[in-house]
C-alpha cells in the first residue's frame, strides 16, 4: 500500500488519448534519447520511426474512451492496485504538494494512452516512454512502460518506482513554469553537461522533492515512505541512466539524460533537501 484514506481522485485534468501536432517532447523512458534530441532540436520524429502520420498514430476513439471509464472511476483504494489509478493519484498527490509549495502552480495536463497518441509535440507511440510536452503543457503515460521497466530495462517493481516517473514528468513542468526547460533547450542536446542532461537531472530532483512532501502533514496522500520503497526508486533511476542504457559509460558525449549515479544522486538531493532550490543542475559545476 502506497495510498492512505479512502474515496474518488480527481481526474479534471487527467484523461485518456492525445491532441495536437508540433515539435516533439521532453522524454523519460525507453525511448528517451530520440525523444530529447527530437525535443531540442525540432525534427521530424517520423524520421526516426516513431510515426508522421495522424491515422497509425492515433489512439482510436473506443480505447480512449475505456481509458476514460476507467480513468473516471479511479479510486484512492484502487490505486494502491491498478496502473492507470495509480498515475491519477499521482499526479492529485502531485498537485498537491506542487500547489503548496510553488507559488502561482499550474498544473499540467495528464494523458494516459495505449500504444499511440498524438500530441501537441507531435504523434508518438510507446516506444518513447513516458514524456512531457511542453507545447500542450501535458504529460503522457503509456502503462505498458512500467513492464517494460521492470523486465527490459533493470527497474524497480514496487509503486513508488512507478510513482517516480510520474513525478519525473512533473518535473518538467515545473522546469517549464520556472524556464528552466527553455534555458536547457538552448545549452545543447548531448554530452555530461549538456542542457538536456541538466534538465533531465533536475526533473530527477524535483522528483525527489515532491517525495519528501508527499507523505508529510494530515492531508499528505502517500503513506509513510519506507526505506525500501526509496530503493525502488533508486534502482529505477540507476536503470535508466544513459550508461545503463547504452551498455558503455566510455561515450559520456553522447549522453542525453546523465549516468545512473547521477540520476540517483539527484534524486537523493531532493528527497534530502525537500527544497526546490537545491536542484539548481545549471548552477552545479559537478553533477
Amino acid at each position: 500500500m502506497t495510498f492512505r484514506g479512502g474515496g474518488p481522485l480527481d481526474t479534471s485534468n487527467v484523461s485518456g488519448g492525445g491532441g495536437g501536432r508540433g515539435k516533439l517532447a521532453v522524454g523519460g523512458g525507453a525511448g528517451l534519447i530520440i525523444v530529447i534530441v527530437a525535443a531540442l532540436f525540432g525534427f521530424d520524429p517520423g524520421v526516426l520511426g516513431l510515426g508522421s502520420d495522424s491515422t497509425s498514430s492515433s489512439t482510436s476513439s473506443q480505447d480512449q474512451s475505456a481509458i476514460d471509464e476507467q480513468i473516471k472511476s479511479c479510486t484512492i483504494e484502487q490505486a494502491n492496485e491498478d496502473t492507470v489509478c495509480r498515475i491519477v493519484a499521482t499526479t492529485n498527490s502531485l498537485d498537491a504538494v506542487w500547489a503548496d509549495i510553488m507559488p502561482g502552480y499550474e498544473p499540467p495536463q495528464t494523458k494516459i494512452f495505449e500504444g499511440n497518441v498524438d500530441t501537441a509535440c507531435g504523434p508518438a507511440t510507446s516506444d518513447v516512454g513516458p514524456f512531457y510536452c511542453p507545447g500542450d503543457q501535458t504529460a503522457y503515460f503509456d502503462p505498458s512502460f512500467f513492464d517494460v521497466l521492470t523486465d527490459r530495462l533493470g527497474g524497480g517493481d514496487g509503486p513508488l518506482a512507478q510513482e517516480y516517473v510520474v513525478a519525473h514528468e512533473y518535473g518538467h513542468h515545473i522546469e517549464y513554469l520556472t524556464g528552466a526547460l527553455q534555458k536547457g533547450q538552448r545549452m545543447g542536446a548531448a554530452g555530461p553537461t549538456s542542457g538536456s542532461v541538466r534538465i533531465e537531472l533536475q526533473a530527477d530532483c524535483l522528483a525527489g522533492v515532491w517525495a519528501f512532501h508527499a507523505d508529510k502533514g494530515p492531508d499528505a496522500m502517500l503513506e509513510p515512505l519506507t526505506q525500501q520503497q526509496i530503493n525502488d526508486v533508486i534502482q529505477t533511476a540507476k536503470a535508466i541512466g544513459d550508461d545503463a542504457i547504452q551498455g558503455d559509460s566510455s561515450n559520456p558525449e553522447g549522453w542525453t539524460h546523465g549516468s545512473s549515479d547521477q540520476r540517483v544522486r539527484w534524486f537523493n538531493v531532493g528527497y534530502g533537501a525537500g527544497d526546490p532550490n537545491s536542484c539548481d543542475t545549471f548552477a552545479a559545476g559537478n553533477l
